[in-house]
């Protein structure tokens, strides 16, 4: 090998340890989101909404209508939306706790009308025996999904 070499492969070996060392000094924290279960969604429309139309989309944005079905003992894990939602029950009982942890119920035939931002997470479950049928617009901003995952909040902990 020629002292070219071995100076290149020590700088090299150099530039790898340090960037290890920084890896293993910096604190890994992570959120863990919380996984759906017993969730089925099936897309009934779909339309392009134009720029400015609606005040609280910068840009364009998309409408969806969708039907989900979440299965008796479901969960949509802990989540939030770039967008706003309007649904109503078309069948069950939908157990829907915000940030707060505090439960609000909603029965066939209620709407649900879910603010857009990380601020406004939250979760539903079917906490019954028969399955909850929900039919849902999501007016959404172009390019994004359906839901972001969150973590569950610390007042949702196990106890």
């Amino acid at each position: 090998m020629t002292v070219t070499r071995i100076t290149s492969m020590s700088r090299r070996l150099g530039i790898a340890a340090a960037v290890a060392l920084v890896a293993l000094a910096v604190p890994v924290t992570t959120a863990h989101a919380t996984p759906s279960s017993g969730i089925s969604a099936v897309e009934l429309a779909r339309a392009d909404i134009p720029a400015g139309l609606l005040p609280f989309i910068t840009g364009p944005g998309k409408a969806t209508v969708r039907e989900i079905t979440i299965a008796p003992g479901g969960t949509t894990g802990w989540h939030f939306h770039d967008g706003r939602l309007i649904g109503i029950v078309k069948q069950g009982t939908l157990t829907h706790p915000g940030a707060d942890c505090k439960p609000v119920v909603y029965r066939q035939g209620q709407l649900i009308v879910e603010p857009e931002g990380e601020k406004n997470t939250h979760v539903g479950r079917n906490l019954t025996s028969s399955p909850v049928v929900l039919d849902v617009l999501y007016l959404l901003p172009a390019g994004k999904p359906f839901f972001e995952d969150a973590p569950a909040p610390p007042c949702d902990a196990p106890r």
